[in-house]
């Protein structure tokens, strides 16, 4: 669940696609959760939405690796950045796939980066690798799995960033909210590692002060960026949320980069978080609707 800078791109009349030739083709996909719609951007000669079963899921931009429209990736991005410098050889692991969108971005900043996507449809990470220019392996991993199920399979501190972009529809599934699921993103991290998710809410924040709750409990500093509107409760829509075991998101340069966007955001530290989540109940995995899975099947494509 995400918004677009420049608006809504237009769409062409649907039309059913089975495949393409090569590189991007408009139309609407079957994969196996469903269906995919590729859009043209309107505004950006080589740009790209993503739809998923109707909801806008992904941007991508074929000549500049580095452009994110969705302004929760540009949040994303500008804490990690803040946090990790360009020659650092992060390694970096995606919950959620999409378009690759963000792993893109890394592997432009970070050219030393090792990269993980984990997406858990299958033809629709057939149909990204084709589609778009991604990095290869080893650089770029795409594995077919659940997130959990991959996640609990890795190794301890293997992985310098988590980022968690899950959406069935409009909402995460909430075994990938989790106090237990926090703690083995905690326990894949490195020492000094950063865990971020992607939170989707509505107005009254529920789910982000449970989120934030839950995410505060695991690790010892956490914080909380989104656009003003969205932290005053008065609309449906993203909020970042990130964890760790050392400072995270106290540099004033980052404070005024993300007020400096197109869509000015705020972030939030320290006693703010633990305001903003008063009174949350932690999530936990009596609150899942299935078993939370605890066995990796996911297989890998590397690309040519």
């Amino acid at each position: 669940m995400s918004r677009q800078r420049g608006g809504r791109a237009a769409s062409s009349p649907r039309k059913e696609k089975t495949g393409a030739p090569g590189g991007p083709v408009e139309g609407l996909y079957d994969i196996d959760t469903g269906t995919c719609e590729l859009v043209k951007d309107r505004y950006l000669a080589d740009g790209w939405v993503l739809e998923i079963n109707g909801v806008p899921s992904s941007h991508i931009d074929l000549s500049d690796p580095a452009l994110l429209e969705f302004e929760y990736m540009r949040w994303i991005a500008m804490l990690v950045e803040s946090r990790f410098e360009r020659a650092s050889r992060l390694r970096v692991l995606h919950l959620g796939g999409g378009a690759c969108t963000m792993a893109r971005y890394f592997a432009a900043v970070y050219p030393d980066a090792r990269q993980v996507v984990v997406e858990i449809d299958g033809r629709l990470a057939e149909l990204v690798r084709h589609w778009f220019d991604l990095p290869r392996a080893p650089l770029l991993r795409i594995r077919v799995g659940e997130a959990r199920q991959v996640l609990t399979s890795l190794s301890d501190a293997s992985r310098d960033v988590i980022v968690r972009d899950v959406f069935a529809y409009n909402r995460t599934p909430v075994a990938l909210t989790t106090l237990q699921f926090t703690q083995h993103a905690r326990r894949v991290l490195t020492p000094g590692g950063v865990y971020v998710v992607n939170c989707g809410d509505f107005r009254d924040l529920t789910v982000a002060k449970r989120e934030a709750a839950t995410i505060g409990e695991v690790f010892e500093h956490t914080v909380i960026i989104a656009d003003p509107a969205m932290l005053k409760g008065r609309r449906y829509g993203n909020v970042v949320i990130a964890g760790s075991d050392l400072p995270l998101g106290d540099s004033p340069a980052l404070a005024r980069d993300l007020l400096g966007g197109a869509v000015p955001a705020q972030i939030r530290l320290g006693d703010q978080v633990e305001k903003f989540a008063a009174g949350a109940r932690v999530l936990d995995d009596s609150e899942a609707t299935t078993p939370p899975g605890t066995k990796s099947t996911g297989t890998e494509l590397h690309g040519a």
